[in-house]
């Protein structure tokens, strides 16, 4: 009997992420249990598409999907006016099924058939994301690659392999400079919107050099350090590059003299300021900005949708002290969005007549598989995919290149032989054959769900599995879950994406990304486009020009 109530809890009562706890399992009948869970099920299953019986119907869609695919063919060979790059933290590629089943089952559906918006992308790659010292890389080195160009070391951003981590007398001279730089010296504008605070690895790698990721002020930094005259990562975004029009993320507390209660939270003594050097950084951002702009400096969602951006030339936002809250958290009063924040941004940056580059990280889903809660870990990149999809309504595939990937994947799974349109946060229709107890189709390699009771493994009956901060089980014990050191997907669309083709090297895509907009050192080939359009030369138009001029010269 055991075996069959999992199979029904897992098809039915469970693709609603319905929960029956041991209380209800306790204090009910088994025959009415079960009588009421089979008529769950049923309703689940009679709920799956008809259509999907007829051969026919999966004729069809290879045959729609092939056309589409010959199609292709015709290249996007168009000088990228604008360049998106979302990173997804974490996001490996049993992240990203299972964010498609979770938004599919948002959407009311069974979840496995559904298109994530990174999923209609035409291009896709994948990307190895080792560091240069580490086989299961961290997001520092990864930032690195995938911005700068160059792979690097464990835990260091903007800067070669020749940097040892920590060792601040080590970076000098050995500096690397990002795709954001490279597109600033191009006279366009850029930003960076994250879900992190703003001086976490991945946006650091944009504009700062340091040996250290987690050198977010001077108060973090070693006094060795400081007399040898590195700079913390807050201090180097507002000066390495002071005009950068669009910042929006978290982080307040690492640009505030140390004890400066914040603003928000004013009688919590951790979200006060960390800085020594008694610097507003707040305040040094506005003061470098040109007096004939507009500069605005905003700390909550209220702030930031009241804007008139018709009138904002340069914009930083801090909406937390350290990282953004999770968006199953959020309070959508005081926090924007991760799609709010993408849409304020593009609309700022799009007026630059010469283009944009924009970075934009779903920071969190990283730090939900990292407290192995897979719910918030999922619902952020469920987030991210909206705003990619908000990016694509506000721009043209024709002159925006828009690439969408991870730095490294997660130890991250689900299996378990589930039915179709199991929730995705369900259970195996199954027992362990060890101990004779349930578990939920997600699982870690390791981390914080590892739990024994009474000498053994937690039965899952006992706690709300089903709960936003569910930890879910793994097989070994750690406070924090690790990477994961498979490659992972890279999503592109857009002038050039075809270039993003097969398995790379991750500092590769960024040369993808300058090659497209004609930006960086690799540009003799942008002297055969045609500059006034921003399109590559097509044959096919010369050709039919020459021959209407050819037939005008027989006429006159």
């Amino acid at each position: 009997m055991g075996s069959w109530l999992l199979l029904l809890l897992s098809e039915g009562i469970f693709n609603k992420d319905w929960h029956v706890s041991h209380h209800l399992t306790s204090s009910t009948g088994p025959t009415m249990l079960l009588l009421l869970l089979g008529l769950m099920a049923g309703t689940c299953l009679s709920s799956l598409p008809e259509q999907e019986k007829n051969p026919q119907y999966w004729w069809d869609q290879a045959q729609q999907t092939l056309q589409h695919a010959l199609k292709l063919q015709e290249l996007n060979t168009n000088i990228a006016k604008n360049a998106i790059m979302f990173l997804g933290d974490g996001m490996g590629v049993s992240t990203v099924t299972a964010t498609r089943i979770l938004k599919g089952q948002l959407h009311h559906m069974s979840g496995e058939e559904f298109q994530l918006e990174m999923d209609k992308f035409p291009f896709v790659a994948l990307s190895k994301t080792y560091n240069t010292n580490a086989q299961v890389p961290d997001s520092a080195g990864t930032a690195t690659a995938f911005l700068c160009g160059v792979k690097s070391n464990h835990g260091t951003v903007g800067v070669s392999a020749a940097v040892t981590r920590s060792q601040c007398n080590t970076t000098k001279g050995n500096e690397v400079t990002s795709i954001l730089r490279w597109a600033k010296d191009a006279g366009k504008s850029v930003g960076i919107v994250t879900t992190t605070r703003v001086s976490h690895a991945t946006p650091s790698a944009a504009y700062a050099h340091s040996a250290d990721r987690e050198w977010y002020s001077d108060n973090e930094m070693p006094p060795q350090a400081l007399t040898q005259g590195c700079k913390d990562i807050s201090y180097q975004l507002i000066h390495n590059i002071p005009d950068i029009e669009v910042i929006l993320g978290g982080g307040r507390k690492y640009m505030f003299p140390k004890n400066t209660p914040d603003v928000e939270y004013k009688d919590d003594e951790k979200a006060s300021g960390t800085r020594l050097d008694g610097q507003f950084l707040t305040n040094v951002w506005k003061d470098k900005k040109p007096r004939n702009k507009n500069a605005h400096y905003v700390w909550n969602r209220t702030q930031l949708l009241e804007l008139d951006l018709d009138r904002v030339d340069f914009l930083l936002g801090l909406f937390e002290p350290v990282d953004m809250t999770y968006e199953l958290n959020r309070n959508n009063q005081t926090d924007p969005s991760l799609t709010e924040m993408v849409e304020v941004a593009i609309k700022i940056l799009k007026k630059n007549p010469k283009g944009f580059f924009l970075l934009v990280e779903g920071g969190r889903i990283d730090h939900g598989h990292h407290e192995a809660k897979a719910k918030q870990a999922l619902h952020e990149a469920v987030e991210m995919d909206r705003a990619i999809g908000l990016a694509g309504a506000l721009t043209s595939e024709n002159d925006t290149l828009t690439v969408v990937t991870a730095d490294h994947s997660h130890v991250f799974t689900f299996g378990g032989y589930t039915r179709r349109g199991n929730s995705i946060f369900g259970l195996a229709p199954m027992l362990s054959d060890r101990d004779n107890k349930p578990f939920t189709s997600i699982l870690y390699g390791n981390g914080p769900g590892y739990r024994i009771v009474a000498g053994e493994r937690e039965n899952i009956f006992t706690v709300d599995y089903a709960h936003e901060n569910y930890q879910a089980q793994s097989a070994v014990p750690l406070g924090s879950e690790t990477h994961g050191g498979e490659d992972v997907a890279v999503f592109a669309k857009g002038p050039m994406a075809h270039l993003l083709h097969g398995v790379h090297e991750q500092n590769y895509i960024p040369h993808v990304v300058a090659y497209a907009s004609c930006i960086g050192a690799n540009k003799d080939h942008c002297k055969t486009f045609s500059s006034s359009a921003g399109l590559a030369p097509q044959p096919a138009l010369f050709s039919g020009l020459l021959t209407i001029f050819l037939l005008l010269s027989l006429l006159f």
